[in-house]
Parts: C-alpha cells; structure tokens; sequence
C-alpha cells in the first residue's frame, strides 16, 4: 500500500525529495517548484521534510525564554503591511519608551527566567544613533549577562547614516555599548519589486545584504527571516531563500530562519492595495517544509513563527520541517497590531506542554543555540515563574458548592479520589 501511495507522487517531486534527502543542494527552480505543491505531492513534501529534521536536528524542540521590547512605535517610514506605527503627532496612543521603562520591562523578563531581550522600534525622525547606543548601554549597565539581541537592519540603516561612520565601526560601535545578535528582520522579500510596492520609502535588497553581511563579518550573528502571504510569487520566494542561503555560504553568520505569515486585517496593503488575505495553512507548512529541504545543511535551524500561526498550526509546522518554536515574547506588538489574535506571551511550561504533546523533547535554549536545559521527565520541570492569575469561580451556588464538596472529600483521598470526585460536579465556566 505504502508502494502505491509514493508511486502516486509526480516523478519530478519525487526525485527532488529524494535529492533532498541524499543532501544534495536544491536549485532555485527546484524551491520553485515544491512551493506549488499540493494533494499527495504536498504531503510527501511534508513527510520528507519531518524526515530530514529528524536527521538534522533530532527530536529536540527548543525555545528562549524572552522579553519583546518596543521601544517606540512613532515611525515614518510607512510600510503598507504595518499596523503597528504612529505619527509622534497624529495619535494619541503613539509612545517613546524611556530608559526606565525599559529597564523595568527588563526587570520584569529576569524575574520570569529571560536569558534575552529583543529590542526594536519604529524608526523615530527624532533620534539620532547614539540613541540606539544609549539603550545599550543602560541595560548592560544594569544587568550584564542579559542577552540583547536589537535593531533590525532597517534601525540599523538609520543609524549608520546619521553617525557619519563607516558601516563596519558603526556596528562594531554597537557591540561595544552591548549589542549582542541582531534580528535578520525588515527583510520581508528581499527582491525590490516587490519591496517598492510593500514599502517604496524601506532599504533595498542590496543595503540588506550589506548590513547583513557586515554583521556577520565583525562577528555579529543574526537571524533571517521572510515574509509571504501577500503580493509575493513562488518565484520570488525561491529567489529569497537563495539569497540567505549564498550569505550563509560566504559567512555563516544566520542562526535560524524564520518563515512569517502576513497578518492581514488591519493594514493598507490588504484593506488597499488588494492584496492576498494572508497565507493558507497548506502554504505554512510548504514554506516551512522547504525551508528545511532548501536550507539544509547551511541552516539547520527552522522557527515557527507561534505569533503568526497560532499554537495548534505550530504544532504542525513542528511536524513538517520546523524544529524551534521560537520566544515567549511576553508582549508582542507589531503583529497584534496588524490583527494577529494567538496573544503575545507563551510561558516555558505552556511549550513544553506543546512539544511534548506531538512526541517531541522540550529543550530550552540561548539566543545562539545553547542548552539551557533539556526536559526530558516532566516531573522534574521547574515550577512557573509567570505571574498569578486570578481566577473567577463565580456562578450559581450549587457549583461552588459542588466544588467545596469535592474539594474536601478529597483533601484527605488519594489523587485518583479526587478526579471521581471532581467528575460528579457541574461543569463550571472558568475565566482568567
């Protein structure tokens, strides 16, 4: 039967599955071609991409415990797909964090077990480049061993032309007030014709490559990213995925890729200029399947964006090439903004409750990949360290009663007591 199934797949997928598998290099025309995929070809895809993460990666599922930060979100620069920035005079609700807030949000993520922060903000008119310096410094001054990892290429750009520096001593400038990785994001499709219709006033592909690449030349490491769903092509997808790959060829400098859905519902480029109402679930989970087969062996890390698709369709992605969930975040604005309704914080125990639920490892890790500590007995899983939620019980009073009830005929049970109790209760409606 399994015979007949995979005689089904068209040749010409079957073979590029199988060069895949044997690790020899896909072509442009070939990422080209799997993006297009669908019915058994589709899932073959899947099932060799979940093959080869297996190989790459093991049954780790790994994740960092993480702060997002955003600084400000005034910002000129008017990207179609954003709904996230502010005129500094137009909105009420624009803001510019202060170095206190910031500290505090930093306070906050160490309390609750963050090895990083990620910094980043809207592209201010107002500042200058000593401010993303300032930001630094004065949360190293505070806290040395915490994990900055800030300002996308665009913020990069816009510091760098004000400092009158050379791009390399800018940088090299920045690690030294404390930058420690940067997000490879701004890339959105890094092909500029797409980019002058997503945003015509943002760096072009070539000014992203030169930041990227000089990143990684003075040893500052970054992610890479993409964002699909929209006005983009397969063609055009192929293309961005090559170009990361040949960048991580000559520096090895990428950490992950990061595939990102876009969030349609509350920015121009949908309600306006028409575009595609985001991505399908079949085409979250090609892109993150051939990411894993195009990537291989010069990337080994894939991120599910949780932001984007939610836990349920994460879980998938995990299962089709994808082998880290990404941060906690603990507040997320940018998607949220633009419509994203899956939240902005996954607490530790809430991944592994997720990773292990599809068979896998939880295994926590630092920014660059390191074993914080793997999760092998959930018996042995630390206790939560995110803040207390209340709890309304409120309801008729014969369900609180039935809870008291069965509450104290089990205080002095067995455990097995208490589920028989529990279970001769009303259903209650529990809200947090």
């Amino acid at each position: 039967m399994l015979d007949r199934l995979t005689s089904a797949v068209s040749a010409d997928v079957r073979g590029l599955l199988d060069r895949a598998l044997e690790k020899r290099e896909l072509s442009t025309a070939d990422a080209e071609r799997l993006l297009q995929v669908h019915g058994l070809d589709f899932h073959a895809l899947i099932a060799a991409a979940d093959y080869a993460r297996r190989e790459d990666r093991g049954d780790d599922v790994t994740y960092v415990v993480c702060r997002n930060i955003n600084f400000t979100n005034v910002c000129y620069v008017g990207c179609s797909f954003c709904g996230f920035a502010r005129h500094k005079d137009d909105h009420e609700d624009a803001f510019d964090r202060s170095h206190a807030e910031i500290l505090s949000k930093c306070e906050d993520a160490i309390a609750r077990g963050a090895t990083e922060v990620c910094i980043q903000g809207g592209i201010h008119p107002n500042k200058d480049h000593t401010h993303y310096r300032d930001i630094l410094r004065a949360i190293k001054a505070v806290y040395p061993k915490l994990h900055i990892h800030a300002y996308s290429p665009e913020e990069i750009d816009f510091g760098h032309k004000k400092s009158g520096m050379k791009l390399s001593e800018y940088l090299q400038w920045l690690v030294d007030a404390g930058l420690d990785t940067m997000p490879g994001t701004a890339a959105e499709i890094l092909d500029d014709e797409v980019r002058d219709i997503l945003s015509p006033k943002k760096l072009k592909t070539a000014r992203w490559v030169e930041i990227v690449r000089t990143a990684h030349q003075i040893g500052l490491r970054s992610t890479s990213t993409l964002m699909y769903g929209h006005i983009e092509k397969p063609r055009h997808i192929a293309a961005h995925m090559n170009l990361i790959r040949e960048i991580q060829k000559e520096t090895g400098g990428f950490t992950e890729f990061v595939p990102l859905g876009f969030i349609h519902e509350r920015n121009l480029l949908y309600n306006l200029l028409g575009s595609r109402p985001g991505p399908s679930m079949e085409e979250d989970l090609r892109i993150i399947a051939v990411a894993r087969l195009f990537m291989r062996p010069w990337i080994e890390n894939i991120q599910v964006s949780w932001v984007k698709m939610g836990h349920k369709l994460g879980q998938m992605a995990l299962c089709a090439g994808a082998n880290d969930f990404g941060g906690t975040l603990m507040e997320e604005s940018i998607s949220r903004e633009s419509g994203a309704d899956f939240g902005e914080n996954t607490p530790p125990e809430e991944f592994r409750r997720l990773i292990r639920e599809i068979g896998r490892v939880p295994v926590e890790r630092t920014t660059l990949y390191g074993v914080v500590q793997r999760f092998d007995d959930p018996r042995l899983d630390p206790p939560s360290r995110e803040p207390q939620k209340s709890v309304d019980l409120s309801g008729p009073a014969r369900w609180r009663k039935s809870l008291e009830s069965a509450a104290a005929r089990a205080a002095d049970a067995p455990a097995d007591a208490l589920a028989d109790a529990l279970a001769e209760a009303p259903a209650v409606a529990v809200r947090a």
